[in-house]
């Protein structure tokens, strides 16, 4: 599976299969939300909150990936990130983008 963040692929004509989006909700359980909580009154990279995110990308990115092979995608185009807080120490991540097929 090609995954890329334009709309095109060198040397490919494709066709448009449609949107394909993976999503997760993630949280750290309240340990190391409360350590965190602690790491902010002096400064720094929240370590935890960043591994979760980058887990939860790619977690996402899998879903997509799955979505597109169900509709016999040779590729995925155009691919967008969003997040957003839901509550204090839980995101949502959502990968989306256009499955395509190799012509």
């Amino acid at each position: 599976m090609v995954l890329v963040n334009t709309d095109y692929i060198s040397g490919k004509e494709l066709e448009m299969l449609g949107l394909v989006k993976g999503s997760t909700i993630q949280s750290k359980h309240i340990g190391k939300d409360i350590t965190q909580g602690f790491k902010t009154l002096v400064g720094g990279e929240l370590k935890a909150y960043n591994d979760m995110m980058n887990d939860s990308r790619e977690l996402a990115t899998r879903r997509m990936v799955e979505e597109a092979e169900h509709l016999g995608a040779d590729a995925i185009v155009n691919i967008r990130y969003a997040s957003s807080a839901i509550m204090q120490g839980a995101a949502e991540v959502i990968a989306y983008g256009t499955a395509v097929r190799f012509k």
